[in-house]
Parts: structure tokens; sequence; C-alpha cells
């Protein structure tokens, strides 16, 4: 393969192609570090012309390609296979902002962009782009949308999916797919881009996109509420969009186990309310008013939910500073949940309505089955997504004679339950190298066999992003 290793570093000059193992190693290994594969080299293109070439190069002959871009993954899909002799295809390189076009409300940037950054050239443009992840700060956008990532913001503005305008798409023919349109209609036969939003790389590779930009809220308030019961939150939910309609962008909730690793994590750290309340929500409100409407209105609504037996406590943020706290508590479930054991996560969906049904039915059975075991709820109640994780101490996982049992058992009841209630075992993770097994239980053969046919019109050879998503 040396020969291929010259030719690549002819296409992306010498910076552009690593070989080292510890050069490589980073971009082999997953970001949880359950998964680490192996790799020819890593290649990092400047151009959609140079990730062309390369592709070229690739399946001249016949190697295998793993498109990446912040590895961010949390299901081994950004990372090649173990003893895998292909290709890493970074992104990381194209940063490049090509276009913010205000007027059109659409921006046109590199996939490798990073999310934040495409945030901040909203920002500075008087518009805003809604997908916001924990992750915002590493991962980057052609992997958001190779992922049709969700986040915080989907209760108002959508999936990624719903903000992606058009997209520029290297093929496994090595052909370039010229789609950046930033049309909102355009009825000329099939919309091409929702082949790729979602495909986790195993149809092409996503080199650029134009992205949906929407008004900046010149004002923001977060609003901390305890639930007397998760049937609460959901009234809440219920009362807050009736009230507030579509000022309302943003409902997470939570439970006392991640408030919990939240203060192990940060001593010291003040909560807004008694850390102890079983049941947390984290809202968010936004508006482009200039009085403040915004804080009169919310502040009515929880006076209707506070006489109605709703809640126990809330609060609302006074600035910027507090409100960013609050965020804070919210998005360190991961760092958390790292220190304080070793956990099991599913990241189900379920129709908002059955939300609480599926926890009262899926906890006591893990409790009751697993012994020292406590679980750790963050969910975007607002779209019904939960990342429901079983978390034991490092010690008790330890013990385990067969950890593999553990978590094969759990993803039996959790995802059983979940398709009992109309749900889905994936909501925004994606399938990777995690989830084959469930591709092949709940799937039918009518979307898997559909799926195949798709993979091998495109991808006849099975070259890009292999033994990922399709069992």
């Amino acid at each position: 393969m040396e020969a291929m290793i010259d030719d690549l570093v002819r296409i992306v000059g010498d910076t552009g192609v690593l070989t080292a193992a510890d050069d490589v190693s980073a971009y082999v290994t997953d970001c949880r570090n359950y998964y680490k594969g192996t790799a020819l080299c890593v290649v990092r293109p400047r151009s959609v012309e140079e990730v062309a070439s390369v592709v070229a190069c690739c399946v001249a002959r016949s190697v295998p390609i793993q498109p990446q871009g912040g590895n961010t993954s949390l299901c081994g899909g950004s990372v090649p296979f173990a003893g895998g002799r292909g290709v890493v295809l970074s992104l990381s390189r194209m940063r490049r902002i090509r276009e913010v076009d205000a007027a059109n409300n659409s921006i046109t940037v590199e996939a490798g962009c990073v999310l934040a950054e495409v945030q901040r050239a909203a920002v500075d443009a008087g518009r805003f782009y809604p997908v916001s992840l924990g992750a915002e700060g590493i991962c980057q956008i052609g992997g958001n949308i190779a992922t049709n990532a969700g986040g915080t913001g989907v209760l108002r503005y959508g999936n990624t999916r719903e903000n992606v305008l058009g997209l520029e798409v290297v093929l496994p023919d090595a052909t370039i797919w010229h789609g950046l349109r930033s049309l909102r209609k355009n009825n000329t036969g099939f919309d091409l881009k929702h082949l790729f939003i979602g495909s986790e790389g195993l149809l092409g590779i996503i080199t650029a996109a134009t992205l949906k930009l929407h008004p900046l809220n010149t004002r923001h308030i977060a609003v901390w509420l305890a639930p007397v019961s998760l049937d609460a939150a959901l009234e809440l939910l219920n009362l807050l969009q009736s009230s507030l309609g579509a000022q309302l962008s943003a409902f997470e909730l939570m439970n006392a186990a991640h408030m919990q690793n939240v203060l192990a994590l940060t001593p010291g750290l003040q909560t807004p309310v008694n850390a102890d309340c079983p049941w947390h929500v984290l809202a968010e409100l936004g508006d482009d008013a200039v009085d403040d409407g915004l804080r009169s209105s919310i502040e009515g609504v929880l006076q209707t939910a506070l006489s109605g037996g709703l809640l126990t406590d809330a609060a609302v943020s006074a600035n910027e500073t507090q409100r960013a706290a609050m965020w804070h508590i919210r998005h360190s479930v991961t760092e958390a949940t790292q220190k304080a054991g070793r956990g099991v996560p599913h990241d189900i969906a379920v129709p908002v309505s059955k939300v609480p049904e599926f926890v009262r039915r899926v906890s006591p059975i893990l409790e009751q089955k697993f012994a020292g075991m406590r679980i750790v709820i963050v969910a975007h109640l607002g779209d019904g997504n939960l990342h429901f994780l079983p978390l034991f101490d490092f010690d008790t996982w330890d013990a385990f004679p067969d950890p593999q049992t553990v978590i094969d058992e759990m993803h039996r009841i959790t995802y059983a339950v979940a398709a009992e209630l109309g749900g889905t075992f994936s909501a925004e993770h994606g399938i990777g190298q995690y989830l084959l097994a469930e591709m092949r239980q709940y799937k039918s053969e009518v979307e898997l066999n559909m799926m195949r046919s798709i993979k091998n019109a495109l991808d006849p050879r099975g070259l890009f992003n292999p033994a990922k998503v399709l069992p």
C-alpha cells in the first residue's frame, strides 16, 4: 500500500496524510473509548476536489473509506472497525464558511466547520442556527448532518434534517453532487439531500451544506422547575406550550440521580432548586421583543402551575450568567456519569404522552434484576427522546463475570418496552456499530431491504463506512 500512500500525499500534501500510530490513534478510537479500530492512514483533504480524488484513489484499489467529522459519535459510527485496513477520511481541515445570506436566512459552510463556529457566524449576521448539542464545541456540521443530530432545540426548530436546505456530496464513484441549493420550494423530483441526512456516511461524503437560519431571539430566559412527578412534568409541558407557543424552545427533563452526579463532579455547585427533588425540568424561552413581556408571561404560568399542585419549586434566570449555569448542569451528563461509574446508555424515543409509562415500566424491572444500580435520566421531554442510563459504580461493574451479558439484557428489556409503546431504540445518536443487533431485530425486512437496495445502488462495492448501520 506504499504506492497508495504516495498517491494520497500527492493529492493532499505531506501534512494531509497521517501514518504514524500515535497520530492515527485519536482517529480510530471513539470518544468514549468503547471502540478502537485500525486504519492504513488518516487523510485530511482541504477541498471537495481533493475529497473526490482521495475517493477515486481508494476505490481504484478497493480500499474502504471511513468518513469522519468531530468523532463524537456515541455508537461507534465514526471510527473504523477492528481489523479494518481502510482509510479514515477526516473533514477537519474543510472549515470554511462559504456564504452567509441574511436576506435568504441561509448559511453555506464546509463539512468540517465546528457547530459552535456556525452558530457564531449566524449570530454575527443577526441570525440564529438552532441545532444545539452538548458537544457543539467539538462536533462538526458534516457529522451532524450524517447522523441527523437532534439536541435541545428540536421542540421548536426540529432536527438537523429540518434545517438543511442543500448539500454538496462526493459519491462512491468519486463524482461530486453539487446540491447546495438554498431554496425553500423546489418541486423538481426527488429531494436527494434526504438520502444523505442520517445515512452515517454509507452513501456519500458530505463536504458542504447550506443550512437554514432563523430570526435571532434578543431575549432568553431559562426556567428551572421541580415538578411533583413525571406526570406533572408532562402537564407542565402542555401548559407551557399552550400558554407560550413558539416562545418555548426547549423542555429538558432530568432526574435526581443526574443532579447527584453533577454535584459530585463539581463540589460547591449551587443548584437552582433542591437537588434532592425527584424530577427537574429546564425550560428555555426566547423571543425578539424589546420589553419584559416574556418574563411576566412565564411568571403567570408558574403561578398557575404552583396553584394547580404541579410544582414544588421553580427558579427563573435573572441574567445570562444564571441561564448559562442552568444549562451547564444539563450539559454535564456525559462528564458526570463517566466520573460516577459505568453506564449502559439508551437513546430511546416514545410518543411524548408515553414517557411516564416507559419510565414506570422499565425502571423497576432493571432495579430488581441488577442490585446496586441507579438510573440516570436526561431527556428531551418535548420530543419524547430519553437518554436512559442505568449506572453502576466501577467496583460493581468490574465484578460482573461477563459485562456484555448485562448490556444485552438491559437492551432487551428497555428496547422491547420502547417498541411496545410505539417507540424506537435510537432517537438521535444513530446506529453505528453499537445497535446492529437491534436493527436486525426491530426493523422489518421490507425496511432493511429498501435500505440495502439504496446502499447497493450508490455504493455497490460497499467501501463507504463498512460494517455500520446495516446488519
